[in-house]
């Protein structure tokens, strides 16, 4: 499993931190044909929906990025390949999620950006990466692991924050 830690300062690096994730995450769903499914682990306000903001902006998507906090899923589809964004905080029975047809998600060539997967303890798939952001002093720790993305990669996109 490829893992790395490193630190980012502020909105704008979290931002820049879904934007770089994005440019390894689509050319892999779309080289599988399958969904790449992205665990996005951390307390309130540590950042989850500001990465995912930066990751479909960077996908293309010109509009406003919502939260889909009472939604539970927000789609962003694009020429070939979708995005879509859950956000489990307020999810109360993980079987909410079967009679919205969650597996279907799944099956599409896309990213899923799941904040809150805890909420849905044995109803999502295994993550292919598992982001976790966290509050340090004057910064967030950031710690990717994954069994998808090369150890190269994940260097490559912590050297952007050194």
């Amino acid at each position: 499993m490829a893992e790395i830690k490193f630190k980012i300062e502020g909105e704008q690096e979290t931002v820049k931190l879904g934007e770089l994730m994005a440019s390894v995450c689509i050319p892999l769903c779309k080289k599988l044909k399958k969904s790449v499914l992205i665990n996005l682990e951390g307390d309130l306000g540590a950042g989850k929906t500001t990465f995912s903001r930066g990751f479909i902006v960077a996908c293309g998507y010109k509009d406003i990025v919502r939260s889909p906090t009472y939604t539970l899923v927000e789609p962003y589809d694009f020429e070939d390949f979708s995005v879509y964004h859950f956000d489990l905080y307020r999810l109360l029975d993980p079987e909410e999620l079967e009679y919205m047809g969650i597996r279907d998600y799944f099956e599409k060539t896309s990213v899923c950006l799941i904040e809150w997967p805890d909420k849905a303890q044995g109803v999502l798939p295994e993550a292919d990466i598992t982001i976790e952001l966290s509050y340090s002093v004057d910064s967030r720790d950031v710690v990717i692991k994954s069994e998808l993305i090369e150890q190269k990669d994940l260097d490559t996109i912590s050297s952007n924050f050194r």
